[in-house]
């Protein structure tokens, strides 16, 4: 698979896009999931534990994961499918507000963002090659699927990243 161009999404989602230089993405995606999972369970005896004031807890920042894998996800599906139709952002922090994920167990917020992405890699693994180059408009920006599917994997190693070098102190070690 090629990797997205620039043109194919907005600069804004360059970094995600950008966390990505692999080309074989859903045997990265695949690769990921221990280390997702390593990075959040060192933090299962403190969930809620947040690297500054005001600042996500762990079990906020895994609950934002799942979210913003499902919208990704949708969107890249909707545009595969041939949907046109123009989808609105997600305004992250109210939705946190609304979320509630304290009352989760880590445990079983990880299996909730794991079940999603079993999902996602089972029918991005039976897409049609012309399905990943469709574009569509999210957040009032043009996007392919291509770029959505290398934003879902940008998006779980930008917040792990975070978790190892935020919420732990280990610099450099991205998951």
């Amino acid at each position: 698979m090629t990797r997205p161009l620039p043109t194919d999404h907005s600069d804004f989602y360059a970094r995600y896009v950008n966390m990505v230089p692999e080309t074989d993405l859903l045997a990265a995606m695949r690769a990921q999931a221990p280390l997702t999972r390593a990075a959040v369970l060192a933090f299962a005896d403190r969930p809620d534990q947040a690297y500054a004031p005001g600042k996500w807890t762990v079990r906020q920042v895994l609950g934002h994961m799942t979210d913003t894998e499902r919208v990704f996800g949708y969107r890249a599906l909707a545009f595969a499918r041939g949907d046109t139709s123009p989808l609105p952002g997600f305004a992250q922090d109210d939705w946190m507000d609304s979320a509630e994920f304290g009352r989760y167990t880590l445990e079983d917020l990880l299996t909730e963002f794991e079940a999603v992405r079993v999902g996602h890699l089972s029918w991005l693994s039976h897409l049609p090659e012309a399905a990943w180059e469709r574009r569509g408009t999210a957040s009032g920006q043009g996007v392919t699927v291509r770029s959505l599917a290398y934003m879902l994997l940008g998006h779980e190693r930008a917040h792990v990243e975070g978790l190892n070098e935020r919420y732990s102190g280990r610099k450099g070690q991205r998951g």
